[in-house]
């Protein structure tokens, strides 16, 4: 698995987590960084997984509000957890980290929704990505 890939999911673990915990992002992120410090079975936190929690922590409150404004039918709290979460992180990237190809920044979402999340999921957070990545120059 390449190690942005790898980033990405952890990320997306770290939200999610902290969704479920109804805690700061920053909050887990500090928890993953000290249990990676002091147990060897714990996965590292590497970088770019940090400069993604971070980034999307900065901006959440916009990030919420482009998809609960784009979303057809869809509000934030109706969406399952790991949609919501997946879908949170894939903005962040897909609107504020410009070296990463929108592309690529879809598909790794539309993965991580095959492998964590509904039959139905894959599609939705394409079609939500692929919404904002549309209209991405007046977002941000």
């Amino acid at each position: 698995m390449a190690a942005r890939t790898k980033a990405r999911k952890r990320a997306f673990q770290i939200l999610f987590e902290a969704d479920q915990r109804d805690s700061a992002v920053t909050a887990v992120l500090a928890d993953w960084l000290r249990h990676a410090r002091t147990d060897n079975r714990q996965p590292p936190v590497g970088e770019y997984t940090m400069q993604l929690v971070e980034g999307y922590a900065e901006r959440a409150g916009r990030i919420d509000e482009l998809l609960e404004s784009h979303s057809v039918g869809w509000s934030l709290d109706r969406m399952p957890a790991v949609d919501r979460n997946l879908l949170r992180l894939g903005a962040y990237e897909l609107i504020w980290e410009d070296e990463v190809p929108d592309a690529v920044v879809i598909d790794e979402a539309v993965q991580l929704a095959r492998e964590f999340s509904t039959d139905d999921s894959p599609s939705f957070v394409n079609g939500l990505l692929g919404r904002l990545k549309e209209l991405k120059p007046t977002l941000r």
